[in-house]
């Protein structure tokens, strides 16, 4: 039975709005004016992990719509789905809109699928969105799956609903802002982490990716690592990362073939994603325990990988500030305006080059070298965000 609409959402905190207080009628002088509660942030633990600019940034925001005049929001924060990957964000988001006392969810479902299996997900995400502009939602948060939710975005923004899109972007949606790591940035980053562990060439680099168009930000990030890459002199081979469940050992197998028969030789491996152990899996299987190996993400797989030494570094995409940030932006929007809150937001808007984007928050990543695994889990645990 094919389950749509609402029945299929998991609500991850609901907020419930309390009034601001506002002051007495200025005639009634002999009664006592009341104060207008302020937004207070739950303050982050300072560590070498603390993203200090970006928390400083937030404080600023806040310090703006502090001075607006308070009045409670309304807006719904759309995940993929609410596990592994996502759980940080949702913690996030969760945190922001208690302290903000916004009125809204963090929904997503129990479970995923993808174009190559079926298209529930994205449907019931579509259905979200429609919900949110029926029950008079002011801004959504959405992690897109695809153009398959675009004409969604496009309804939301035409009614009026700002639209803040994270982890993945939709920049011909509409949407007013995008909150994340930029992604061929990271994939630069991330290869060039790599490059320094690498013996001399000539040698083969795998490169477990995505190139194809149907998902721009997964190749974008590949893209970026192939870069960096192509400048050193390596030759790289791309194995296309497989996400259907089930097909584990398919994506296993491509790895060790290319381990066992590369030439020349294989000398070093970086995967992209939050499935990216699976370099150090095919590696013990093929008996290449000499390959340094870069990975993205922090999934548990990962951190027991690193904690063996097997993975010599991993690059985060802070997810816990993603969904942290998001309500705190769909906030400043309604109660400031986007131009404004864009120019408090502009110290993370700059790129690579040095150029300011005006649709995209870089919340920047985290590289994660092994020997300073126990220091980053340790600040994860701190702030919630352990998958």
């Amino acid at each position: 039975m094919k389950m749509t609409g609402r029945c299929w959402m998991t609500a991850l905190g609901l907020m419930v709005m309390t009034a601001a207080c506002a002051a007495e009628d200025a005639t009634q002088s002999d009664k006592p004016t009341e104060e207008i509660a302020l937004i207070k942030r739950d303050r982050t633990p300072i560590t070498e992990f603390t993203p200090r600019e970006l928390e400083e940034t937030v404080d600023n925001l806040v310090s703006a719509i502090n001075q607006s005049g308070l009045e409670p929001v309304q807006m719904v924060i759309l995940l993929k789905h609410l596990s592994t990957f996502f759980e940080p964000i949702a913690t996030g988001a969760n945190r922001a809109m208690g302290e903000l006392e916004a009125v809204g969810n963090v929904l997503g479902p129990s479970t995923q699928t993808n174009m190559d299996s079926g298209t529930e997900s994205q449907t019931l995400q579509n259905q979200q969105i429609a919900n949110a502009i029926e029950d008079g939602a002011q801004g959504i948060g959405v992690s897109p799956y695809d153009s398959f939710n675009e004409v969604s975005i496009r309804n939301a923004v035409a009614e009026g609903l700002h639209v803040v899109t994270f982890d993945t972007d939709l920049k011909d949606s509409g949407r007013a802002l995008y909150v994340g790591a930029i992604q061929e940035e990271a994939g630069k980053l991330g290869a060039e982490t790599l490059i320094k562990l690498l013996p001399k060439g000539p040698g083969t680099v795998v490169v477990h990716g995505d190139t194809s168009t149907q998902w721009y930000d997964g190749s974008q990030r590949t893209f970026g690592v192939l870069d960096a890459l192509g400048k050193t002199g390596y030759t790289t081979q791309v194995v296309q990362a497989v996400f259907i469940n089930g097909q584990e050992n398919f994506d296993l197998d491509q790895l060790k073939t290319l381990l066992l028969n590369a030439d020349p030789p294989v000398v070093g491996m970086i995967g992209v994603f939050n499935i990216s152990y699976r370099c150090v899996m095919a590696a013990e299987a093929t008996d290449r325990l000499d390959i340094p190996i870069v990975t993205f993400d922090f999934d548990p797989k990962t951190a027991e990988y690193m904690q063996k030494k097997r993975i010599k570094a991993t690059i985060v995409q802070r997810q816990y500030y993603e969904g942290y940030l998001v309500p705190y932006i769909l906030y400043g929007i309604q109660h400031i305006g986007l131009e404004a809150t864009k120019q408090i937001l502009r110290p993370l808007m700059v790129n690579e080059s040095g150029m300011v984007d005006e649709h995209r928050v870089n919340i920047g990543v985290d590289v994660v070298p092994a020997d300073k695994f126990q220091a980053y889990n340790d600040f994860l645990d701190q702030i919630g965000s352990i998958q």
